[in-house]
């Protein structure tokens, strides 16, 4: 057959050109032909396996235009997988995720293409921790960040998301009847949410490595440079990050902000693959860095993902006992009626600035 764009056979030019419409602007000519033809093998792959993939916000354009057959944060992609009629889950994402997508589908085989993607966030804390926090504060719920280990989950009370931690915060503390709440593990994202509600935060002192380094520094400094940008942050960062930002929420709520109003210039503060990836969807908007990249969400190759489904290799397992205790913590906030809008994050309207307290 005669060679198409860039080499490729026609066949494979067709099959790859709308990928290649989204990704243009990440990934040179040269790189294409080889990315397309792993595309091509994956997924076919998908259908020899009866597989899904589920690609995170924060992989690289590729794949997540490319093989993703579920897109998005890492709790609606394993919503969307325990939904799926598919045997088999491919995680392209990072370990937890995994994890997290087993506790909702255990009885489907969970791949993940490098076992080492990891998380600083969900590295920061153990089930252990949690169970002598729950020995410190007797009787109050203990609320967990969905980037965690099911270790933590299976010793929680109440999952959240960055999108619904606020929502999830008040009804712990009306269901549990008290005015204190257990906000673990990441430390940014409970004195953010402690400036939204009048319920009490105890908090742990967990970090995003790829979050916690922005400073307010780094808007000011945008701002000078490209005075006309809406900049959006993520509320994993530090709380001076977000007072100085135009809007913060959610990817989620970041992504719906910039796909509705399509500003001229924006800068997100957050991973480097999510302005990638929207700019595949709103061509017209200028994304401007600065942004931090993740080096867990980065060990997630085409490459890999390929052997991953060839070889059937590095299945993620959990107990089965943790799984049910587990279950229980993603399951309750699963059931609340998710929010009207995904959660923003407003410091500057905040209803008050109240210092949490950090165990």
């Amino acid at each position: 057959m005669a060679d198409g764009m860039f080499g490729l056979s026609k066949e494979l030019e067709r099959e790859t050109a709308p990928v290649w419409a989204k990704v243009k602007d990440h990934v040179t000519p040269m790189e294409w032909p080889a990315q397309a033809a792993l595309i091509h093998e994956i997924n076919q792959l998908k259908r020899e396996r009866d597989a899904v993939i589920l690609a995170h916000n924060y992989m690289t354009p590729e794949i997540f235009h490319g093989v993703g057959d579920y897109v998005g944060d890492s709790l609606g992609l394993a919503k969307e997988a325990a939904r799926s009629d598919a045997k088999v889950i491919v995680q392209a994402g990072v370990h937890f995720m995994a994890e997290t997508s087993k506790i909702l589908s255990p009885d489907k085989t969970v791949l993940i293409p490098d076992l080492r993607a990891g998380c600083s966030l969900a590295a920061s804390i153990t089930g252990a921790d949690v169970r002598l926090i729950k020995q410190r504060y007797p009787g109050l719920p203990v609320v967990t960040y969905v980037n965690t280990t099911a270790d933590v989950k299976a010793e929680t009370d109440i999952c959240c998301t960055s999108a619904n931690a606020v929502q999830v915060v008040e009804w712990a503390a009306k269901e549990w009847g008290v005015d204190r709440v257990i906000l673990i593990p990441d430390e940014f994202l409970a004195r953010n949410v402690a400036a939204q509600t009048t319920v009490g935060i105890i908090a742990w002192k967990g970090r995003c490595e790829v979050h916690e380094r922005f400073t307010a520094d780094d808007i000011r400094d945008m701002r000078e440079a490209y005075p006309g940008a809406q900049i959006l942050a993520h509320p994993e960062c530090p709380e001076e990050v977000l007072s100085a930002a135009d809007f913060a929420g959610s990817t989620a709520a970041m992504t719906d902000w910039v796909t509705s109003k399509k500003p001229r210039q924006v800068v997100l503060i957050t991973e480097c693959s999510m302005a990638s990836n929207i700019k595949g969807d709103v061509p017209g908007v200028d994304f401007i860095g600065p942004c931090n990249m993740c080096p867990h969400m980065k060990r997630i190759t085409l490459q890999n993902i390929r052997d991953c489904l060839l070889n059937m290799q590095f299945e993620v397992t959990v107990p089965e006992d943790m799984i049910e205790r587990a279950r229980l913590a993603v399951q309750r906030m699963v059931d609340l009626p998710p929010p009207a809008i995904p959660a923003r994050y407003d410091l500057i309207k905040a209803r008050h600035h109240v210092a949490v307290e950090l165990i």
